[in-house]
Protein backbone atom coordinates (compact mmCIF):
# COMPACT_ATOMS: atom_id res chain seq x y z
CA UNK A 1 0.00 0.00 0.00
CA UNK A 2 0.88 3.20 -0.67
CA UNK A 3 0.90 6.11 2.24
CA UNK A 4 -2.47 8.39 1.27
CA UNK A 5 -1.61 12.12 0.66
CA UNK A 6 -4.13 13.59 2.97
CA UNK A 7 -4.36 11.79 6.07
CA UNK A 8 -5.79 12.00 9.44
CA UNK A 9 -4.09 14.02 12.17
CA UNK A 10 -1.39 12.03 13.44
CA UNK A 11 -1.75 8.91 11.36
CA UNK A 12 0.56 9.23 8.39
CA UNK A 13 2.67 6.17 9.61
CA UNK A 14 3.81 3.32 6.91
CA UNK A 15 1.73 0.75 6.52
CA UNK A 16 4.41 -2.01 7.47
CA UNK A 17 4.85 -0.05 10.79
CA UNK A 18 1.28 0.40 11.62
CA UNK A 19 -0.39 -1.37 14.17
CA UNK A 20 -3.95 0.33 12.94
CA UNK A 21 -5.29 1.27 9.58
CA UNK A 22 -7.71 3.44 9.08
CA UNK A 23 -9.80 3.89 5.78
CA UNK A 24 -13.17 5.28 4.56
CA UNK A 25 -15.87 3.96 3.00
CA UNK A 26 -17.49 6.53 1.29
CA UNK A 27 -20.85 5.08 0.66
CA UNK A 28 -24.40 6.32 1.26
CA UNK A 29 -26.88 4.77 -1.64
CA UNK A 30 -29.52 3.05 0.85
CA UNK A 31 -29.75 5.93 3.02
CA UNK A 32 -33.53 6.03 3.25
CA UNK A 33 -33.87 9.71 4.68
CA UNK A 34 -30.69 12.35 3.89
CA UNK A 35 -27.97 11.25 2.26
CA UNK A 36 -24.75 12.67 2.71
CA UNK A 37 -22.57 10.63 4.72
CA UNK A 38 -19.96 9.51 1.76
CA UNK A 39 -18.68 13.27 2.67
CA UNK A 40 -17.57 12.33 6.02
CA UNK A 41 -14.32 10.69 5.63
CA UNK A 42 -13.00 13.57 3.18
CA UNK A 43 -14.55 15.78 5.48
CA UNK A 44 -12.80 14.37 9.09
CA UNK A 45 -9.22 14.49 7.08
CA UNK A 46 -9.17 17.42 6.64
CA UNK A 47 -11.23 19.29 9.83
CA UNK A 48 -8.91 16.92 12.04
CA UNK A 49 -5.82 19.19 12.06
CA UNK A 50 -8.41 21.35 13.75
CA UNK A 51 -7.60 18.90 16.95
CA UNK A 52 -4.46 18.37 18.64
CA UNK A 53 -3.00 14.59 18.17
CA UNK A 54 -2.95 14.62 21.79
CA UNK A 55 -6.03 14.13 24.39
CA UNK A 56 -6.40 15.42 27.61
CA UNK A 57 -8.86 13.12 28.45
CA UNK A 58 -6.69 10.29 28.49
CA UNK A 59 -3.39 11.73 28.14
CA UNK A 60 -1.89 9.51 24.99
CA UNK A 61 -0.54 11.16 21.19
CA UNK A 62 -0.94 9.97 18.31
CA UNK A 63 2.43 11.19 17.31
CA UNK A 64 3.40 8.03 19.96
CA UNK A 65 1.44 5.23 18.13
CA UNK A 66 1.81 3.78 14.84
CA UNK A 67 -1.39 4.42 12.22
CA UNK A 68 -1.50 3.72 8.93
CA UNK A 69 -4.15 6.50 6.72
CA UNK A 70 -5.16 3.71 3.87
CA UNK A 71 -7.29 6.74 2.31
CA UNK A 72 -10.78 6.11 0.45
CA UNK A 73 -12.00 3.21 -1.09
CA UNK A 74 -13.43 4.13 -4.72
CA UNK A 75 -16.95 2.72 -4.30
CA UNK A 76 -19.70 2.45 -7.32
CA UNK A 77 -23.16 4.46 -6.40
CA UNK A 78 -26.20 2.29 -6.84
CA UNK A 79 -24.25 -1.33 -6.17
CA UNK A 80 -24.54 -2.13 -2.41
CA UNK A 81 -23.27 -5.66 -2.78
CA UNK A 82 -20.07 -4.71 -5.17
CA UNK A 83 -19.44 -2.01 -2.50
CA UNK A 84 -19.63 -4.25 0.54
CA UNK A 85 -17.19 -6.56 -1.66
CA UNK A 86 -14.57 -4.14 -1.86
CA UNK A 87 -14.95 -3.42 1.60
CA UNK A 88 -14.57 -6.82 2.94
CA UNK A 89 -11.40 -7.56 0.37
CA UNK A 90 -9.63 -4.13 1.94
CA UNK A 91 -10.54 -5.08 5.30
CA UNK A 92 -9.07 -8.34 4.74
CA UNK A 93 -6.21 -7.48 3.53
CA UNK A 94 -5.41 -5.46 6.99
CA UNK A 95 -6.49 -8.22 9.29
CA UNK A 96 -4.28 -10.85 7.38
CA UNK A 97 -1.50 -8.49 7.71
CA UNK A 98 -2.16 -8.49 11.44
CA UNK A 99 -3.70 -5.28 11.59
CA UNK A 100 -6.84 -3.75 12.81
CA UNK A 101 -9.08 -2.05 10.40
CA UNK A 102 -10.71 0.87 11.38
CA UNK A 103 -13.51 2.34 9.10
CA UNK A 104 -14.84 5.42 8.69
CA UNK A 105 -17.92 5.46 6.79
CA UNK A 106 -20.17 6.20 4.79
CA UNK A 107 -24.04 4.90 6.12
CA UNK A 108 -24.30 2.21 8.14
CA UNK A 109 -24.33 -0.78 5.64
CA UNK A 110 -20.83 -0.29 5.00
CA UNK A 111 -20.28 -1.89 8.40
CA UNK A 112 -21.11 -5.30 6.99
CA UNK A 113 -18.82 -5.61 4.47
CA UNK A 114 -15.57 -5.15 7.79
CA UNK A 115 -17.94 -7.84 9.81
CA UNK A 116 -17.82 -10.11 7.29
CA UNK A 117 -13.88 -9.76 6.90
CA UNK A 118 -13.23 -10.00 10.66
CA UNK A 119 -15.53 -12.67 11.15
CA UNK A 120 -13.72 -14.61 8.58
CA UNK A 121 -10.52 -14.87 11.17
CA UNK A 122 -12.69 -14.55 14.14
CA UNK A 123 -15.04 -16.95 14.39
CA UNK A 124 -16.59 -16.16 17.44
CA UNK A 125 -16.91 -12.72 16.94
CA UNK A 126 -19.25 -10.50 18.90
CA UNK A 127 -20.54 -6.76 18.13
CA UNK A 128 -20.86 -3.89 20.16
CA UNK A 129 -22.96 -1.21 18.79
CA UNK A 130 -23.35 2.11 19.56
CA UNK A 131 -27.08 3.60 17.35
CA UNK A 132 -30.11 5.41 18.05
CA UNK A 133 -31.47 2.76 15.64
CA UNK A 134 -31.92 -1.13 15.85
CA UNK A 135 -31.30 -1.58 12.02
CA UNK A 136 -32.72 -5.17 12.84
CA UNK A 137 -35.11 -4.88 10.10
CA UNK A 138 -35.07 -8.12 7.82
CA UNK A 139 -35.39 -5.65 4.60
CA UNK A 140 -36.51 -2.05 4.03
CA UNK A 141 -39.11 -0.95 1.19
CA UNK A 142 -37.79 -4.86 -0.14
CA UNK A 143 -34.12 -4.30 0.32
CA UNK A 144 -32.41 -6.41 2.51
CA UNK A 145 -28.58 -4.79 1.96
CA UNK A 146 -29.75 -1.54 3.68
CA UNK A 147 -28.23 0.58 6.46
CA UNK A 148 -31.54 0.14 8.49
CA UNK A 149 -31.12 -3.82 8.30
CA UNK A 150 -27.54 -3.86 8.37
CA UNK A 151 -27.02 -5.48 12.17
CA UNK A 152 -30.20 -8.19 11.19
CA UNK A 153 -27.11 -9.27 8.22
CA UNK A 154 -24.71 -8.82 10.80
CA UNK A 155 -26.77 -11.32 12.91
CA UNK A 156 -26.45 -13.37 9.66
CA UNK A 157 -23.28 -13.89 10.50
CA UNK A 158 -22.99 -13.98 14.00
CA UNK A 159 -25.62 -15.34 15.49
CA UNK A 160 -27.66 -15.19 18.55
CA UNK A 161 -26.87 -13.12 21.55
CA UNK A 162 -23.35 -12.35 20.13
CA UNK A 163 -24.94 -8.45 18.96
CA UNK A 164 -25.07 -6.03 21.77
CA UNK A 165 -26.60 -2.61 21.49
CA UNK A 166 -26.42 0.55 23.63
CA UNK A 167 -28.38 4.00 22.95
CA UNK A 168 -31.41 2.47 20.59
CA UNK A 169 -34.25 4.83 20.69
CA UNK A 170 -35.77 4.10 17.74
CA UNK A 171 -37.11 0.89 15.15
CA UNK A 172 -39.87 -0.18 14.12
CA UNK A 173 -42.20 -2.63 16.47
CA UNK A 174 -41.56 -5.59 14.34
CA UNK A 175 -37.98 -4.90 14.21
CA UNK A 176 -37.97 -4.37 17.94
CA UNK A 177 -39.86 -7.10 19.15
CA UNK A 178 -37.77 -9.65 16.86
CA UNK A 179 -34.45 -8.43 18.87
CA UNK A 180 -35.82 -9.46 21.97
CA UNK A 181 -35.31 -13.20 21.17
CA UNK A 182 -32.01 -12.35 19.25
CA UNK A 183 -29.98 -9.79 20.70
CA UNK A 184 -28.95 -7.55 23.43
CA UNK A 185 -30.84 -4.17 23.96
CA UNK A 186 -29.69 -0.99 26.23
CA UNK A 187 -32.57 0.97 25.10
CA UNK A 188 -31.44 5.33 25.76
CA UNK A 189 -28.07 5.13 26.41
CA UNK A 190 -24.97 3.03 27.81
CA UNK A 191 -26.99 1.01 31.20
CA UNK A 192 -25.77 -2.55 31.29
CA UNK A 193 -22.55 -2.05 29.45
CA UNK A 194 -20.12 -3.00 32.20
CA UNK A 195 -21.94 -6.33 32.84
CA UNK A 196 -21.49 -7.02 28.76
CA UNK A 197 -17.64 -5.96 28.78
CA UNK A 198 -17.57 -8.59 31.89
CA UNK A 199 -19.06 -10.78 29.92
CA UNK A 200 -16.90 -10.11 26.50
CA UNK A 201 -13.74 -10.18 28.48
CA UNK A 202 -11.37 -12.30 26.10
CA UNK A 203 -13.48 -12.52 23.16
CA UNK A 204 -13.05 -11.06 19.67
CA UNK A 205 -14.85 -7.57 19.92
CA UNK A 206 -16.20 -5.73 16.71
CA UNK A 207 -16.98 -1.88 18.23
CA UNK A 208 -19.26 -0.01 15.65
CA UNK A 209 -20.32 3.50 16.70
CA UNK A 210 -23.36 4.98 14.39
CA UNK A 211 -22.83 9.05 15.41
CA UNK A 212 -26.19 9.04 15.77
CA UNK A 213 -26.38 8.12 18.70
CA UNK A 214 -25.34 11.49 20.28
CA UNK A 215 -27.97 13.75 20.78
CA UNK A 216 -28.92 15.92 17.46
CA UNK A 217 -28.42 18.76 20.23
CA UNK A 218 -24.90 18.37 20.09
CA UNK A 219 -24.61 16.11 16.59
CA UNK A 220 -27.07 17.14 14.02
CA UNK A 221 -24.61 16.95 11.45
CA UNK A 222 -26.48 12.98 10.49
CA UNK A 223 -28.73 11.52 7.95
CA UNK A 224 -31.33 10.37 10.13
CA UNK A 225 -31.29 12.81 13.33
CA UNK A 226 -33.12 11.23 16.75
CA UNK A 227 -33.77 13.16 19.39
CA UNK A 228 -33.13 11.77 23.44
CA UNK A 229 -29.56 11.22 22.44
CA UNK A 230 -26.62 10.59 24.70
CA UNK A 231 -23.91 13.76 25.16
CA UNK A 232 -20.06 13.15 23.83
CA UNK A 233 -19.02 12.74 27.42
CA UNK A 234 -21.21 10.00 28.28
CA UNK A 235 -20.05 8.58 24.34
CA UNK A 236 -16.16 8.97 25.41
CA UNK A 237 -17.01 7.40 28.86
CA UNK A 238 -18.83 4.43 27.40
CA UNK A 239 -15.78 4.21 24.55
CA UNK A 240 -13.09 4.33 27.11
CA UNK A 241 -14.85 0.84 28.93
CA UNK A 242 -15.01 -0.84 25.40
CA UNK A 243 -11.75 0.03 24.38
CA UNK A 244 -10.82 -2.46 27.49
CA UNK A 245 -11.60 -5.40 25.17
CA UNK A 246 -10.22 -7.06 22.44
CA UNK A 247 -10.84 -5.16 19.79
CA UNK A 248 -10.52 -6.70 16.51
CA UNK A 249 -11.81 -4.27 14.30
CA UNK A 250 -13.81 -0.81 14.65
CA UNK A 251 -15.63 1.68 12.42
CA UNK A 252 -17.09 5.23 13.26
CA UNK A 253 -20.13 5.90 10.32
CA UNK A 254 -23.08 8.02 9.72
CA UNK A 255 -21.84 11.80 9.74
CA UNK A 256 -22.92 13.86 7.27
CA UNK A 257 -21.19 17.10 7.20
CA UNK A 258 -23.59 18.99 4.84
CA UNK A 259 -26.41 19.24 7.29
CA UNK A 260 -23.70 21.37 9.86
CA UNK A 261 -23.14 24.51 8.70
CA UNK A 262 -20.96 25.18 11.84
CA UNK A 263 -18.72 22.09 11.23
CA UNK A 264 -19.13 21.46 14.86
CA UNK A 265 -20.29 17.69 14.13
CA UNK A 266 -17.38 17.23 12.04
CA UNK A 267 -15.05 18.51 14.98
CA UNK A 268 -17.07 16.47 17.39
CA UNK A 269 -16.71 13.09 14.74
CA UNK A 270 -12.80 14.06 14.91
CA UNK A 271 -12.55 13.65 18.87
CA UNK A 272 -14.35 10.41 18.54
CA UNK A 273 -12.36 8.80 16.48
CA UNK A 274 -9.14 10.52 18.08
CA UNK A 275 -10.39 9.07 21.42
CA UNK A 276 -11.14 5.57 20.05
CA UNK A 277 -7.33 5.06 18.35
CA UNK A 278 -6.11 6.08 21.09
CA UNK A 279 -8.01 4.00 23.22
CA UNK A 280 -7.83 0.84 21.54
CA UNK A 281 -4.60 1.19 20.30
CA UNK A 282 -2.32 -2.09 21.52
CA UNK A 283 1.32 -1.25 20.69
Amino acid sequence: MNRNIETFIGCDNEYDEAKMVIFGAPFDSTTSFRPGTRFASKAMRSESFGIETYSIYQNKDLEDMSIFDGGDLELPFGNPQKALDQIEEFASEIINDDKVPCMIGGEHLVTLGSVRAVAKKYPDLHIIHFDAHADLRDSYLGETLSHASVMHRVWDIVGDNKIFQFGIRSGDREEIYWGKDHVYTSKFNFTGLEEVIEKLKGKPVYFTIDLDVLDPSVFPGTGTPEAGGVTFMQLLGAILKVSKLNIVGMDVNELSPIYDQSGSSTALACKVLRELLLSTYKA
